[in-house]
């Protein structure tokens, strides 16, 4: 493995980025995007990406010079045109916006559209807690997940997720997908050629499969799984519509792989809404309200809030985040290189 400062890492991914027809502005925010990624220990979203993302870029089916444009379409709705760009300034253009609004709307919904992978969903709407706000957010993906019922994939893993501002120290953040794991795990395994546990995937066919390589080929189980699965399977229909039918963008069948290099961009879509508790009945005591539930939780034995295990990796990250050896090599010899 090899060892590197964040700010390191960050460099040389941003250099990778500028060699692969990226702007500098957009590669040093994508590259900081995946670093902290990386830092939480969500490894699926972060280091891993680069390659890809390097070479969709250099191929033109992510637009590395693309630059967002923001509309304000309704009092409390903003309109963000990715323009077959990177997620990530996209993102955070919706976000500053929403920011300068929210307090004379309560609440502000920002559609992002023809866009690319989202990353960790949970850093979008942490960003925004740490400004005193509660966020959801929403993002399709290409097609993993089968409707229930079915074999043939029509809905993304979809992730979800939310945060609320804490009193003292980061806000609390779920993250989570419509799948039982996130796709990106499964191909780190079939990367590495390892075995995947039976209740992640399904093959062509419908039927579990513990080989990766398999699973790529056929579906992701929906959350919940063989018993409750249909549950899951209606989250990703539900997040299809919001951010695929709602913001103009493609549904997951339509989208194409985040991890071939080549094809037509993705174009799939976000949905980020931020509200203000100073609009809402909890007011001014709204974050007392939600200690005394965090209280409540971790009063019983055995319990912790959600991301607690994402914070601790983070705390630890300024003393060297590790990547594997051959990724390290890659990086160096992209960030050499230059587009032909």
């Amino acid at each position: 493995m090899a060892t590197f400062s964040p700010a390191d890492l960050t460099g040389l991914i941003a250099r990778v980025f500028e060699n692969s027809r990226v702007a500098p502005h957009t590669a040093r925010v994508v590259a900081e995007a995946l670093v902290r990624a990386e830092a939480d220990g969500i490894s699926s979203h972060g280091v891993a990406r680069v390659p890809p993302y390097a070479e969709q870029a250099m191929n033109g089916k992510v637009d590395g010079f693309a630059e967002p444009v923001l509309a304000r379409t309704a009092a409390a709705v903003l309109d963000v045109d990715s323009r077959i760009g990177f997620a990530f300034p996209a993102i955070r253009l919706g976000l500053e916006a929403a920011a300068g609004i929210v307090g004379e709307t309560g609440i502000v919904a920002i559609g992002i559209r023809n866009s690319h992978h989202f990353g960790v969903a949970g850093h979008h709407v942490e960003d925004a807690a740490s400004r005193g706000l509660m966020a959801l957010a929403f993002s399709n993906t290409p097609a993993a997940i089968a409707p229930w019922g079915g074999a043939r994939a029509l809905y993304g893993t979809n992730p979800i997720a939310f945060a609320c501002p804490r009193a003292d120290g980061p806000p609390l953040v779920i993250d989570l997908s419509v799948s039982t794991v996130a796709r990106g795990k499964v191909v780190l395994a079939a990367k590495a050629g390892q075995p995947i546990p039976d209740d992640w995937a399904l093959d062509a066919d419908g039927n579990a499969t513990t080989d990766a390589a398999v699973a790529l080929e056929g579906s992701m189980a929906p959350l919940g799984g063989r018993t409750a699965g249909a549950k899951g399977a209606a989250l990703g229909l539900m997040v299809e519509l919001l951010c695929g039918a709602l913001t103009g963008s493609k549904f997951g069948y339509q989208g194409s792989s985040f991890f071939e290099p080549t094809g037509a961009p993705p174009s799939i879509g976000h949905l980020i809404l931020v509200m203000d508790p100073a609009a809402f009945g909890g007011g001014a005591g709204t974050v007392a309200r939600a200690e005394e539930m965090f209280a409540e939780i971790l009063a019983q034995p055995g319990t912790r809030l959600p991301g607690d295990s994402r914070l601790a990796r983070r705390a630890a990250a300024p003393a060297g985040i590790t990547i594997p050896d051959a990724l390290a090599r890659e990086l160096d010899t992209r960030a050499g290189a230059r587009p032909q």
